[in-house]
């Protein structure tokens, strides 16, 4: 029986002692019944009846393909009677992902349907009070959404409501001090505000309560790097957009066109710590990748490789500074002119 890492994370809420009970004796059943108890956590490692929900901080350890399966549908199921919550499940083999179960309720209870109608219409253009309207329904019918909080929190980031957005990010911290997406969203408000000590502290929650296979996990990251190389902070700038430069992102990741990004401000980085043969190769990097979405210009790529390579070699810093005026940089041709 070959094993693999698998990963468990997440929380599911039932809302009631009634339903939790139901659904604790359901669990019971169908794990000795159905699953004959070959399941990757048992019942001691998830039910916590304090808070009514099943909980795993975070499981890391090896499994087989078939105990992940038991598990993944029997926490499904245990999902149709939660009221709240999410889990996600991965299991993967050097670094590739076999297989990856995310998990929510999705019944017919009121709380339910509205949390998934106000999540659904977050990143729609015109609908955010609609948004706005389902989820607050959502929490009316139940207080203890977590979830419900951080995506209303959301759309008050994206309508500049940042007192609101950063109410709703503590209230759904205060309830779920696991979820990276409201650690991450009160990172970016304490940002706006200019709390940058605040959000540093906030993204490294964010990266802590994530894993790596998250897009999550390394939108934290840049983020954070960028706010140390704000501060003048090098070190931890350099060791934040270095991990983000060295991740191969698929195209439909987020963050994949913000690797042009990175690459140059780690390149920039480098320079300033006077490792010049790293910043060319970092730059080279930063001009063969052209799928970048927003704020550099290929001009100011070859500026700075220049710049590096006027430590190396002269002859090719002024190949790259005629590439960049080329391009219309104009600060290019006094530091060829300075050659």
């Amino acid at each position: 029986m070959e094993l693999y890492k698998t990963i468990i994370q997440g929380r599911l809420e039932f809302g009631s002692p009634k339903t939790y009970n139901t659904v604790l004796v359901q669990f019971q059943n169908r794990a000795e019944n159905h699953h004959k108890n070959e399941l990757v956590l048992n019942e001691e490692a998830l039910f916590n009846e304090e808070e009514l929900a099943i909980i795993v901080k975070r499981y890391v350890g090896q499994s087989s393909e078939k105990w992940l399966k038991n598990t993944a549908s029997l926490l499904s199921y245990c999902a149709q009677f939660a009221v709240a919550g999410s889990l996600k499940i991965w299991m993967t083999n050097e670094g590739k992902v076999l297989h990856y179960f995310p998990i929510e309720p999705n019944s017919e209870k009121i709380v339910v349907q509205s949390y998934r109608k106000g999540k659904s219409l977050v990143k729609q253009k015109g609908k955010h009070e609609e948004a706005l309207e389902a989820l607050s329904k959502a929490i009316e019918k139940y207080d203890r959404h977590a979830q419900a909080y951080e995506r209303r929190a959301k759309v008050n980031y994206i309508l500049k409501k940042y007192h609101d957005a950063e109410r709703d990010y503590n209230k759904s911290l205060a309830i779920d001090d696991t979820n990276a997406h409201a650690f991450f969203g009160r990172a970016k408000v304490h940002k706006i505000n200019e709390k940058l000590e605040d959000s540093i502290a906030d993204f490294e929650m964010a990266l802590k309560t994530s894993v790596a296979l998250q897009a999550i996990y390394w939108k934290s990251r840049r983020h954070k790097g960028m706010i140390h190389f704000q501060m003048r902070q090098l070190e931890k700038a350099a060791f934040d957009l270095k991990l983000f430069s060295n991740r191969n992102f698929a195209k439909d990741d987020p963050n994949y066109t913000w690797k042009r990004t990175v690459l140059f401000n780690y390149g920039k980085i480098l320079i300033e710590q006077e490792d010049y043969k790293s910043a060319v190769q970092v730059l080279d990097k930063a001009i063969n990748f052209t799928d970048n979405q927003v704020e550099v210009s290929e001009a100011e790529i070859y500026r700075y490789r220049g710049i590096a390579n006027t430590k190396i070699k002269k002859s090719e810093a002024k190949k790259d500074f005629k590439m960049a005026i080329d391009l219309g940089d104009k600060i290019a041709e006094n530091l060829l002119k300075a050659l």
